[in-house]
């Protein structure tokens, strides 16, 4: 007897596929999805039209705004996540013993870390290991943990004022936000003070999207205000630049400003707000075992963490 039916159907989806819609899902648009898997956006559309077909239901729900993932596309995303999770770690695991395979270690981190001392530490990390390549990307604290949570990421570093949830965590180093500005701006001899305090001051901040000016942002709206950016810049070392030439103040972690202080005049003061007080965490999945190279990369980032700063790995 035939089958005929939503059983009978062969999904015959390939890794491409997979990679596709996870990328979609997470930029919310099939056109930025496309780009991250260099397809091209009538082929990338082509590909996720035949695998609604195969399935016989919509995975995503078209906006003018993006796209939206339905309830069987969730479903598929997670077992994406899973067979991508199991491809990256097999590649990874190989690295070992296949001469000229190349393993990717997915490493997302925030504004601080980015900026800081974690450049320096990848490429020491790279030069020991020819067969790896890292792909960083800077993003909120708070949409690390969920990439990591649901597999999309292998390693994060967030800020400890976010939750973590179940993920595993060690702490790299202390991360507290200051303000910052010229030598001779009023609050520059100030001890502490408040975000709220600064909040009339013209500012430098880094450009829309920056992770660390959402976390400003949001710790903004609250208090009913909302900093007036003179200018956004792309890097830290250029609003240092520019707010050591008087045109404004900003808002940056104490050891990003530190890497500029001996290149330009800045005033740090450290900002008393709780959520000020952080430490960079690196975080990983609670219950999926880490790929030999991201096993690695943890390692080497946790054994760079300060001298005095706890490297205990913890549970919350």
């Amino acid at each position: 007897m035939e089958t005929t039916g939503p059983a009978a159907r062969t999904l015959g989806f390939d890794l491409l596929d997979l990679e596709l819609f996870a990328q979609v899902v997470e930029a919310g648009s099939i056109t930025h999805g496309s780009r991250e898997v260099h397809l091209a956006l009538p082929s990338a559309s082509a590909r996720i039209r035949q695998m609604e077909r195969a399935i016989g239901t919509p995975l995503l729900t078209r906006g003018r705004r993006g796209v939206t993932v339905t309830p069987a596309g969730l479903l598929l995303l997670r077992h994406a996540h899973s067979v991508l999770h199991q491809i990256d770690r097999m590649r990874g695991d190989l690295t070992e013993y296949a001469t000229g395979l190349v393993a990717t270690i997915r490493l997302l981190a925030n504004t601080a870390a980015a900026t800081t001392t974690l450049p320096e530490e990848l490429v020491t990390f790279l030069v020991a290991h020819p067969a790896i390549d890292v792909d960083l990307e800077e993003r909120p604290s708070h949409l690390i943990v969920q990439a990591v949570a649901e597999g999309r990421a292998e390693i994060g570093i967030v800020a400890s004022s976010v939750s973590v949830g179940q993920l595993r965590h060690v702490a790299l180093r202390d991360d507290r936000l200051a303000l910052v500005t010229p030598p001779k701006h009023r609050f520059a001899r100030r001890r502490r003070i408040r975000f709220e305090e600064c909040l009339d001051q013209p500012f430098i901040g880094l450009s829309e999207g920056s992770a660390l000016q959402e976390h400003l942002e949001g710790h903004a709206q609250p208090l009913g205000q909302r900093p007036h950016y003179r200018l956004r810049l792309p890097s830290v070392e250029t609003v240092c630049q520019t707010v050591a030439a008087g045109v404004g103040v900003g808002v940056l972690p104490i050891a990003a400003v530190r890497r500029w202080q001996h290149v330009h005049h800045l005033a740090t003061v450290p900002l008393s707000d709780d959520w000020a007080a952080r430490q960079l965490l690196l975080v990983t999945h609670p219950t999926v075992a880490l790929s030999a190279p991201a096993a690695a990369l943890r390692a080497h980032l946790a054994s760079t963490a300060l001298a005095g700063d706890p490297a205990e790995e913890t549970r919350q």
